[in-house]
């Protein structure tokens, strides 16, 4: 890790985002924890080098080479109602959209939490929420070249996107400028959030897989609701769902 080139890059974050570096930390989501409950403020940032238990949803480890991609969390403590936290993984998986766009890609967000360039992901999202604070935790392939034979076939990165590398730093700049101001659109303007989400989503107008509680379920995806919600149309009618364990494309 350039040190240097993230210490010199935070120093123009906006208000009130601070940085943190850590070389090795089991998971930036648990270190960004334990600093919040031990009363750190909000827009703290914990970026690592390298994790050596980084998660994803549902527990899945998460593959981030040291040197390669970005690894962090964000710590917010929210001024909206608890029950709006979870549209901060749109928030966050919005911001990150952004930032790749001015890159000159077209990333598409797969609700609600990963973010694709064609069909291979590109980042992860996993939100973790305290008794007062929201933990985001964000893991993007930046400069990855190469990946685990388990994900070779559904993972990308920016540079194998774009056939050059990037300035982590650089890059995790724009998402924190996103981050920003998307981060407070998860209450009163929230529409204006999910409006931008709609149009990039990748699962409208396709056939999915759903896992959740109830079993697996198949049938099409005809958007996002103004709640956030997966608008998902089965055999048995429309449904609305809030969260599901799984979901995958089907072949057309």
């Amino acid at each position: 890790m350039s040190r240097e080139s993230f210490i010199a890059t935070a120093a123009d974050f906006p208000d009130p985002f601070r940085l943190l570096i850590r070389e090795t930390v089991e998971s930036t989501n648990d270190e960004a924890r334990n600093l919040a409950l031990a009363g750190a403020a909000d827009g703290l940032i914990i970026l690592a080098e390298t994790q050596t238990a980084g998660r994803g949803r549902r527990g899945a480890a998460w593959f981030s080479p040291t040197g390669d991609s970005l690894a962090f969390s964000i710590l917010v403590r929210p001024a909206e109602p608890i029950a709006f936290w979870p549209r901060l993984a749109l928030a966050a998986g919005l911001a990150v959209a952004e930032a790749i766009e001015e890159l000159g890609l077209h990333p598409g967000i797969k609700w609600p939490n990963d973010v694709w360039l064609g069909k291979r992901k590109v980042a992860g999202i996993l939100v973790e929420a305290g008794a007062d604070f929201a933990i985001v935790g964000i893991g993007l392939n930046v400069n990855t070249r190469h990946f685990p034979p388990e994900v070779s076939e559904i993972a990308t990165s920016l540079r194998l996107e774009l056939s050059q590398p990037h300035s982590r730093a650089d890059v995790l700049h724009g998402i924190i400028r996103k981050f920003a101001t998307r981060r407070h659109q998860i209450g009163s303007d929230f529409e204006m959030l999910v409006s931008a989400i709609r149009h990039r989503c990748v699962l409208t107008g396709h056939r999915v897989s759903l896992q959740t509680a109830k079993g697996t379920k198949t049938g099409s995806i005809e958007g996002i609701g103004p709640a956030g919600e997966l608008l998902f149309r089965s055999p048995e009618g429309l449904e609305r769902l809030i969260q599901a364990d799984e979901v995958r494309l089907l072949p057309e």
